[in-house]
C-alpha cells in the first residue's frame, strides 16, 4: 500500500508540481490549499508525511503544525519562502522536523521525504526497546513512556531521543546529530539542534537531565543519580 502525503500549498500551479513527482515515484497524493482544509484531510486520512507550506489562507502553517503536534509525531516538511533564521527555528520549536527554502528543487524536497518515511518505516521494522532511567522507547511503535506515563515525541525528536539512548554515555557532537538526523544536505545548523534538544527535554519533565550538554562538544544521554 503506498504511503500518504499531505501536500498544503495554496498556489495550485507549485502544489501540482510537487503532486506529479511523488506520484511519478509511486505516493498517494492528498491537497489543501488552505489551512483547514490541511487539518480536515488529516482528520479524515492515515496521512504518513505532510508537506505544510507556512503562508496559507485560513490558518497558516504554524498553526496548522501546532495543532497537529499536540497529537501526532507525522513527519512534518515545512515549505518557507523566509530566509529569516528566526522564522525557521519557530517552525522547529512548533514540532516540524525538516524545512525546505523556496525557490526549491522538486527532486530535493522529493529526496527529504523520503528520507523520513524511510527512517520511520526501519524503526517499524524493529522488534526491541530501549528503557533507561525511566525512559522507554518501544521501535516498532515509536512509542515513549516515562515513569510509565506516555509521552509524544515528534519524528524528529524521537530519533534524536533514540540515537542519544544507543549511545548512551558517548559524547554525540551536534555535527554527528545533523549529520545523523537530516543528512548532509541539511541547511541548519548548532540552533536547531539546540532547538529540538529545548523541546526534548521539555517533554521529559524531570527526566530532563539525562540529556547533558557537554561545553564546546555537544550532548551525552547519562543516567544521573
Amino acid at each position: 500500500m503506498p504511503k500518504t502525503i499531505l501536500i498544503v500549498e495554496d498556489e495550485p500551479i507549485l502544489r501540482e508540481i510537487m503532486k506529479d513527482y511523488f506520484v511519478n515515484e509511486g505516493y498517494a497524493v492528498l491537497e489543501a490549499g488552505d489551512g483547514k482544509r490541511a487539518l480536515d484531510l488529516f482528520q479524515d486520512h492515515d496521512v504518513n508525511l505532510i508537506i505544510l507550506d507556512i503562508m496559507l489562507p485560513e490558518l497558516d502553517g504554524w498553526s496548522v503544525c501546532q495543532r497537529i503536534r499536540k497529537g501526532s509525531g507525522v513527519p512534518i516538511i515545512m515549505l518557507t519562502a523566509r530566509m529569516d533564521e528566526d522564522d525557521t527555528l519557530l517552525g522547529f520549536e512548533l514540532g516540524a522536523d525538516d524545512y525546505v527554502t523556496k525557490p526549491y528543487s522538486p527532486p530535493i524536497l522529493l529526496a527529504r521525504a523520503r528520507r523520513l518515511l524511510e527512517s520511520r518505516q526501519v524503526a517499524e521494522q524493529e522488534n526491541d526497546t530501549l528503557s533507561y532511567h525511566g525512559i522507554t522507547l518501544n521501535l516498532p511503535s515509536r512509542t515513549v513512556k516515562v515513569d510509565g506515563e506516555a509521552c509524544n515525541l515528534t519524528h524528529t525528536e524521537f530519533e534524536i531521543l533514540k540515537y542519544l539512548m544507543v549511545n548512551k554515555g558517548n559524547i554525540i557532537t551536534r555535527e554527528q546529530l545533523i549529520t545523523k538526523i537530516w543528512g548532509y544536505d541539511f541547511a541548519g545548523d548548532d540552533r536547531t539542534v539546540n532547538s529540538h534538544i529545548r523541546n526534548l527535554r521539555a517533554k521529559l519533565g524531570n527526566k530532563s537531565s539525562c540529556i547533558v550538554t557537554v561545553v564546546r562538544s555537544g550532548y551525552k544521554f547519562e543516567c544521573l543519580p
